[in-house]
């Protein structure tokens, strides 16, 4: 009598259930086509085309000649960075924290990660309105949570109501994310609309992680009010997630942090000392130098970011099939294209928008991410962080492709 031999598990059930970034996918495989010698435009990934700023690129050169910074730092980041975040939260959001109350992490992916981390115990339900940046579920996930999406449309401008929050609810709901401006939509809640889910939060006991990586980046007079700003009285249960990326063209030096209640930093610090202590010092000074300084630059980057904005909308909403509200923040449109699905172009019938996002890539050398990316089928998101001749371009291949569906 044999026995069944057992082949173990080689990836854990954890590690294997995470999706690439589908953002991230798209755009190396634009890339990849590209350096192939296709001329692929790739509307893919949420990265300013705009070079860091000198005056940061210069610290950065400074650091990296100053020894100091070739040795280990405090993990939670270096103290002068601490300071100066919380002197930009209050400039930037009229948000006063401490110190203490940052973390310094490797980009904003890591603050939303380490969030989670800190304060989902196995179980616990995180409300997530969709259409949402892909890391969040996958976060969520990683930290023992459930992902429970609240999904807003076009007809209502990508807003979650509280009515919609409440519906969700239940007992397992620990925390709510909340991100405005939105990645992916570019939707931003008006300030009556921040204030009634901060109140309905502290009402039910509820942690809001609330993203503001493109605080800067509103358009047509609009702002984004901070949310424990508007409601104080969330302060203890509300963790803000931020960092240098977008606001000073500089993803690739990976600088994030989070805020939160002073306990929740330090469990938070304590898990980055085993995952990664510092940040690397040469991009915390860069950092410094970024928030310590002037906007000027990142209001120069928001008014080419307006110019090419209104470009693809108007662009986009000609195309027969494709509705495309005007985003208000971020540097990202998101058309519904259900109008097109199930329609033959090119001899193909496109059931899904991940199809109608390989036919145009295909046919129109053109990368976009589909909405399935973002909770919610049916939907491109094309970021206009890239030159207004690719946009342009890009956008009239893609549109001639699509005018061909019957």
């Amino acid at each position: 009598m044999s026995e069944t031999t057992v082949t173990p598990r080689r990836i854990s059930a954890r590690i294997g259930g995470i999706a690439e970034s589908a953002t991230l996918a798209v755009d190396a495989k634009a890339k990849a086509l590209k350096a192939a010698g296709r001329p692929v435009i790739g509307f893919g990934a949420g990265e300013p085309d705009f070079p860091t700023p000198p005056e940061i690129v210069a610290a950065a050169v400074a650091a990296a000649e100053d020894p100091r910074n070739h040795r280990y730092t405090p993990a939670a980041g270096l103290p002068e960075l601490r300071e100066a975040i919380a002197a930009k939260t209050q400039r930037d959001s009229g948000y006063a924290v401490a110190a203490n109350q940052v973390l310094v992490t490797n980009g904003g992916k890591q603050a939303v990660y380490q969030a989670f981390a800190t304060i989902i115990d196995p179980g616990d339900e995180v409300l997530l309105p969709a259409p949402y940046w892909t890391t969040y579920p996958e976060a969520i996930g990683l930290a023992g949570g459930v992902t429970v999406p609240v999904v807003a449309d076009e007809t209502t401008g990508y807003l979650v109501t509280v009515e919609q929050l409440e519906a969700a609810r239940t007992p397992r709901t620990k925390a709510l994310l909340f991100c405005s401006p939105s990645n992916p939509t570019g939707a931003v809640y008006p300030r009556e609309q921040v204030e009634a889910i901060g109140r309905w939060a502290v009402e039910h006991g509820i942690w809001v992680i609330t993203d503001e990586i493109y605080e800067h980046l509103t358009y047509d007079a609009v702002t984004a009010p901070s949310l424990p700003v508007v409601v104080p009285e969330i302060a203890d249960t509300c963790i803000v997630v931020n960092g240098v990326a977008k606001t000073y063209a500089m993803t690739g030096w990976r600088v994030g942090w989070m805020i939160s209640p002073a306990d929740v930093t330090k469990a938070a610090g304590n898990l980055q000392s085993h995952l990664s202590s510092n940040v690397a010092n040469v991009s915390q000074r860069a950092a410094l130098a970024a928030v310590s300084g002037s906007l000027d630059a990142a209001h120069a980057m928001r008014s080419a970011f307006d110019r090419r904005r209104q470009t693809i909308v108007k662009m986009l909403s000609e195309i027969p099939g494709v509705e495309v509200p005007t985003p208000q923040g971020a540097f990202y449109v998101y058309p519904s294209v259900k109008g097109l699905l199930g329609k033959e172009i090119r001899g193909v019938r496109a059931e899904s928008s991940v199809d109608l996002a390989a036919l145009v890539l295909e046919h129109a050398e053109v990368a976009v991410v589909p909405g399935e990316a973002f909770g919610t089928p049916g939907y491109f998101r094309l970021s206009y962080a890239l030159g207004d001749e690719d946009l342009a371009t890009g956008v009239t291949r893609m549109g001639a492709l699509l005018s061909e569906a019957k």
